[in-house]
């Protein structure tokens, strides 16, 4: 018989527009291979800025999902664009917690679970989290991803107390914590000592299923007749994927010769920051290499991966303890990847260990224009590696999940934590 684990998650689709969705999605569909039943609770769809159904079909049939009532309170609470602070923290989402903990009291009584998980980036998935282990006793493992509080972030103050609290009763209360990267598990290692011994380590992957419903067909095609085409599937961030050293660096090249807008293109897809984008690409005039691109459904984005000539990765050295999630399906499309990140970070960590060494510093436009330079040369496509498929299968969704499932054993049993 089937163990029951109740996870509470705002990314789960019908959500768009973040690869965050990925983890929790993924866990829910393999659990049950490793002897888990997953109950989901989320929040309700009005509460996303976008939506799309092209995942929905991906949610097991006849898994229990549970939607509470939720508000954005920058949408929804706002009047001529203004909103009390208080209603966005510890997130835009805090209305979220009232009915979700409420909710998740009638699933614990209805369908008894053994184990309770919550999950980070929204500060109150783990608010909800800590109530209901509270109000039940049951195990609770808290799924950070990444630091919560950490130094400038939030840069509200206010907020930044709510994050610190709101982790440390996560690290205290709950009986394991898990986090993506092995730096970010250092680091609260040492924030924590005395619960050290519960952090661990599960890092993101790649949904390998997703990749074989790709038509072999679609993986032929070029991105851009005639041209090599680099592509940055996902999002841009102004501060930790900062692109201004990135144009400044297509300018050097162009303004050298070694490009032109025909024969390099740039693409970004579902960016967000599209307005930074074409304003750093004025600036420098370098406007006619980039395709700013909107999202796409799940399965084109990854389609979109396997035809390009190289994929781009942006990190910055304050997300050292951070690994882009997109950065696993990139290791399984095969294609060269050209990273732009801190060499002392988690992200250059896991290419280098995949033999990967095509890096340059996000904020060095001399060593950009260099490995884009080395790129473009007729052999340079000899200077990038893929990764071995045995690197690449250690990172697919289902080992993650067996790793989970190894926790959820242990949480269930009262054992010490693998």
């Amino acid at each position: 018989m089937q163990r029951r684990i109740l996870m509470v998650a705002f990314h789960f689709p019908p959500l768009a527009g973040s690869s965050g969705i990925q983890r929790t999605l993924r866990f829910a569909q393999h659990l049950p291979d490793f002897g888990w039943q997953p109950l989901i609770l989320s929040a309700h769809p009005r509460a996303y800025e976008r939506t799309s159904d092209d995942l929905m079909a991906e949610v097991p049939e006849g898994m229990v999902v549970r939607r509470a009532f939720a508000l954005d309170t920058a949408r929804h609470l706002a009047i001529r664009g203004r909103y009390v602070g208080a209603l966005a923290r510890p997130d835009r989402w805090m209305t979220w917690r009232f009915d979700a903990v409420r909710q998740g009291l009638q699933m614990v009584r209805r369908y008894r679970p053994q184990v309770l998980w919550s999950t980070y980036p929204i500060a109150t998935a783990h608010v909800i989290g800590a109530e209901l282990a509270r109000l039940t006793g049951l195990p609770w493992i808290a799924d950070f991803r990444d630091p919560m509080a950490q130094e400038g972030y939030p840069a509200d103050p206010a907020t930044w107390h709510q994050y610190k609290r709101i982790e440390e009763r996560a690290v205290a209360q709950g009986c394991a914590s898990t986090f993506t990267t092995p730096g970010a598990a250092a680091e609260y290692r040492r924030r924590y000592p005395t619960h050290a011994h519960k952090v661990q380590v599960i890092e993101n992957g790649y949904d390998e299923e997703s990749f074989a419903a790709v038509h072999t067909a679609e993986r032929a095609l070029p991105l851009v007749e005639g041209a090599v085409t680099l592509l940055h599937s996902g999002i841009v961030y102004p501060s930790e994927r900062d692109p201004t050293q990135l144009m400044a660096a297509l300018r050097q090249l162009h303004d050298a010769g070694a490009i032109t807008p025909q024969r390099l293109r740039v693409r970004f897809r579902a960016a967000v920051a599209e307005d930074l984008l074409r304003d750093l690409a004025a600036r420098n005039g370098v406007a006619e290499y980039l395709d700013i691109c909107p999202p796409i459904p799940y399965r084109e984005a990854l389609a979109e991966m396997l035809r390009a000539d190289a994929l781009l990765v942006m990190q910055a050295s304050n997300c050292n303890a951070q690994i882009p999630a997109k950065l696993y399906e990139y290791l399984r499309a095969c294609r060269p990847i050209l990273c732009l990140t801190d060499p002392d970070g988690d992200t250059a960590g896991v290419l280098r260990a995949a033999g990967i060494d095509t890096l340059a510093r996000l904020d060095a436009v001399a060593e950009i224009t260099a490995l884009l330079r080395a790129f473009l040369h007729p052999q340079g496509k000899q200077l990038t590696s893929i990764a071995p498929m045995g690197v690449i299968l250690a990172a697919s969704r289902q080992g993650r999940t067996r790793q989970l499932a190894r926790l959820l054993d242990a949480a269930a049993g009262g054992a010490t934590l693998p």
